[in-house]
């Protein structure tokens, strides 16, 4: 079964109605170009720093302008499109980093709360606390897409390799990592972790991302990518906004499993930290 799949590049500002409709115009974009599936990056909807103003315009998924928005799109092109993450607030006012899997009628098929939430302090200075804003998600989700199954992840559930091995052993054949990387971590980690993961998995990956300069000073690293089964990458864009395309013959992802069965070859073990040489 053979897949044409699209990555949108963006640069969000802190304006939801205006990114709205830069996200709209990609996924056009993306459409004339032939693309049945098409994913955004995380926080598609809006960056702002410092983060915490996102309580005062994160909407209710029901009144948020760019998921109604993108599944008229899917509905109008009968095209399937993954929103990588947009903030979305709860009746008790919480905020979540979602992920929505809307289908070619436009209707949402499911959704993946982030797990994995970004508080580090990296070397050169930046500090970012994400779960000072966010409550963190309990549940992996792989998405049914005619078929094709598609599991969900964002941004910095990356550096937690079991979520993509239980992925893969649940079914996944092409695995989401839209992300909004930072410049050094970005520059030092982000090809070989997505590497890793089709590898580690057979899978492919599809990773689109921010970039450039946002709202407070903030930078994204970029380099949208998508990753074979084999590890092999397929197609990136460096910094520049853009969509990038790859055909994905799916019928690749069991040759590789085959060649390399890893997924099942899990083993029991102890660990003792005072084992003798």
């Amino acid at each position: 079964m053979m897949v044409r799949v699209a990555c949108i590049q963006t640069n969000t500002g802190p304006d939801i109605a205006e990114n709205t409709r830069k996200i709209c115009d990609a996924i056009d974009k993306a459409v004339v170009g032939g693309a049945e599936f098409i994913l955004t990056p995380e926080n598609s909807c809006h960056i702002i720093t410092p983060s915490h103003r996102k309580r005062d315009t994160a909407m209710m998924e029901e009144d948020h302008i760019l998921l109604k928005a993108a599944c008229e799109k899917a509905s109008q092109h009968r095209v399937a499109i993954c929103l990588g993450s947009l903030t979305i607030r709860n009746l008790q006012g919480q905020l979540f980093n979602r992920s929505f899997m809307i289908g070619k009628d436009g209707r949402i098929i499911t959704r993946y709360d982030k797990i994995h939430l970004f508080d580090v302090d990296l070397p050169n200075g930046e500090k970012h606390r994400e779960s000072d804003v966010f409550t963190a998600g309990t549940r992996a989700v792989i998405a049914d897409l005619a078929d094709v199954k598609i599991g969900m992840s964002i941004c910095y559930d990356i550096r937690f390799p079991h979520l993509y091995r239980d992925l893969a052993k649940a079914g996944a054949q092409i695995l989401l990592i839209p992300a909004a990387f930072t410049v050094p971590t970005g520059r030092a980690h982000w090809e070989v972790l997505l590497r890793a993961r089709a590898i580690e998995t057979g899978c492919f990956v599809m990773a689109a991302a921010q970039t450039g300069r946002h709202d407070g000073g903030r930078q994204t690293w970029g380099h949208s990518m998508i990753i074979s089964p084999w590890g092999d990458i397929m197609v990136q864009k460096e910094e520049d906004e853009d969509v990038i395309f790859a055909d994905l013959d799916l019928s690749k992802v069991s040759s590789v499993q085959s060649a390399i069965p890893a997924l099942q070859h899990d083993r029991t073990y102890t660990l003792d930290i005072n084992a003798a040489s």
